[in-house]
């Protein structure tokens, strides 16, 4: 019985009979949702009717030869299809994961693809009973509460937290396949005018990735304009041929390589690229520093474990052959804890 509608029911539904619920919208058939679910079709019909009572309205309105879901029925459908699917998404991966050793990373999706999952197959190779869960989001995650292990982050120094450890630091410099090159030398900052310069679309609108900028780098290495008295910034004279901006720095580099233009370019990640040949480095003296850092975090609760310390491990030494291929000599009043 439907309850007035000026009581409506307060108490949370219990979860035991949305099972049954879920199978009879779906079939819209108390027969078939039966079968599916290994119940008599007197038993699935108690469990909607025992849910019916505790929602307080129909959810199906039962004819002759058929069942059809009510307003009300469509809407609770909408809400459980979804939360069954995760629900058994996450008791799948339980079921799968469980005796299993696993260290879960969080990190952004261009450091992910760029500098971490090329290196990944020399972590398996040494621990083929380690599981292995990359989160590439740049959402910020609390290690005291998230379900991860590990974060590794791009901050200034001064905004990173306590316990953070350095990785590596960053210079910026220009590149471009080399096939660009041969058809378009740039020998000297001046030739960047004839070709197109690509970097971060969003990086003026945020703080410190200002330093990802052509602009900036450009200031610093040629003649400067004269102010614009509106602004009353000084820019460079140097005008490229065009401009190609992306929002993540996977998609500059690959921009660079397929020969569409030089990208300002972050060395940790272009260095494995830049010493197999399909970046060339033009300028190398006109590498600019950044005050961004690479780190990483470890979660509290799981800094003990004989995986996670293996994993940072091997990470502190992949590390230590980026410092040594970009030439990072890190500042020690900076660093936490290094290798």
């Amino acid at each position: 019985m439907s309850l007035p509608a000026s009581h409506p029911r307060t108490r949370p539904i219990s979860a035991g009979h949305l099972r049954a619920f879920d199978a009879v919208a779906r079939h819209l058939n108390f027969r078939a949702a039966a079968e599916e679910l290994s119940l008599t079709q007197s038993a699935v019909s108690r469990q909607i009717q025992a849910l019916e009572d505790e929602v307080g309205t129909p959810l199906f309105l039962r004819h002759t030869r058929a069942v059809e879901l009510t307003s009300a029925g469509a809407q609770l459908l909408r809400a459980t299809g979804v939360a069954l699917e995760r629900i058994d998404a996450a008791v799948r991966q339980i079921r799968q994961s469980a005796g299993r050793r696993n260290v879960a990373i969080t990190t952004w999706a261009s450091f992910a693809s760029m500098w971490l999952i090329p290196r990944l197959e020399a972590f398996q190779r040494e621990h083929p009973d380690i599981d292995i869960r990359i989160d590439a989001t740049d959402a910020a995650v609390d290690l005291a509460t998230a379900d991860v292990d590990l974060a590794l982050r791009y901050a200034v120094p001064q905004s990173i937290g306590a316990g953070a450890i350095r990785l590596f630091g960053e210079q910026l410099t220009p590149v471009a396949s080399p096939w660009l090159l041969r058809e378009q030398p740039l020998h000297k900052v001046d030739d960047l005018a004839r070709h197109t310069l690509i970097e971060a679309g969003d990086a003026h609108r945020t703080r410190h990735l200002e330093w990802l900028t052509w602009q900036r780098w450009l200031e610093l290495h040629t003649v400067p304009a004269p102010a614009a008295p509106a602004r009353g910034k000084t820019r460079s004279r140097l005008s490229p041929k065009r401009w190609l901006y992306f929002n993540y720095a996977n998609q500059i580099v690959q921009a660079a390589l397929t020969g569409q233009g030089v990208a300002l370019a972050r060395l940790p990640l272009v260095a494995e690229s830049l010493a197999n040949g399909d970046l060339v480095e033009p300028l190398p003296r006109a590498r600019l520093d950044s005050p961004l850092v690479y780190w990483l975090l470890v979660a509290p609760r799981s800094a003990q474990r004989p995986e996670v310390k293996a994993f940072c491990d091997w990470l502190l030494r992949e590390a230590e052959r980026t410092r040594q291929a970009i030439g990072d000599v890190p500042d020690p009043d900076t660093v936490d804890h290094i290798d």
